[in-house]
């Protein structure tokens, strides 16, 4: 699943939709501020990568452990979850998210509510 490069079917493939979640994908839109939870495993590293791509300024969490992986996939901030401001969802530099993409469990919605924007949207 991680290759570089992958051989299917043309019939079991779509194009990549060009935007997500109102990240336009090709880096054209305004900048906006993504939360990433659990963003080290399978979907999560996904997401911070395609949030990048959307030119998002992108928060993620991850267990310590996993900071470096995280940094290198392009999250602009980490916030280990064990930690007050992990479990918090807040972001060091106190922005509010306009997209949360929720990978992660056990995670109250009061939690989410507290961090996003007025508009902002949350993908479970």
């Amino acid at each position: 699943a991680l290759a570089e490069y992958a051989v299917a079917k043309e019939g079991s493939t779509v194009p990549r939709p060009p935007e997500l979640a109102g990240l336009k994908l090709d880096g054209t839109g305004p900048q906006v501020n993504v939360l990433v939870t659990a963003a080290s495993g399978g979907v999560g590293q996904y997401a911070v990568q395609l949030a990048k791509l959307a030119n998002a300024h992108v928060t993620a969490t991850c267990g310590a452990r996993n900071m470096d992986l995280v940094r290198s996939l392009g999250a602009d901030e980490v916030l280990d979850y064990k930690t007050p401001d992990g479990v918090a969802l807040r972001s060091p530099s106190g922005r509010k998210y306009d997209v949360i993409i929720h990978c992660a469990h056990n995670i109250p919605w009061s939690t989410f509510e507290a961090n996003l924007t007025s508009k902002g949207k949350s993908i479970l």
